[in-house]
């Protein structure tokens, strides 16, 4: 069954698609960083990320500076939310630089 999910690239780029598997989402020539889900809050213009991929682990931010972000996302502000206690919230709008592609 497809999902938004979302995974982090260890070149930093941040993708996201209605997909079965986190795998789904990456190009022959990736490093997958971690990833999980994702839905567009359009009233308060958010990007929400959250849970954990099963198969990448929960996102690795803390090996980034820069996160790219496709450019249909600009002016949005970026969260994640974990549901796992022993996995911070991270306000990725605030702690990383973003560019967009």
């Amino acid at each position: 069954m497809k999902h938004p999910k979302f995974i982090i690239t260890q070149e930093g780029y941040l993708r996201l698609g209605i997909v079965n598997l986190h795998l789904d989402l990456l190009t022959d020539k990736d490093q997958c960083i971690g990833g999980g889900y994702y839905e567009v809050d359009l009233v308060n213009n958010k990007l929400i990320l959250s849970r954990i991929s099963y198969d990448y682990g929960p996102p690795k931010w803390d090996w980034l500076e820069t996160l790219k972000v496709p450019s249909e996302y600009r002016g949005f502000q970026i969260e994640y939310e974990s549901d796992d206690i022993f996995i911070d919230d991270f306000d990725v709008s605030v702690e990383l630089k973003i560019e967009y592609y």
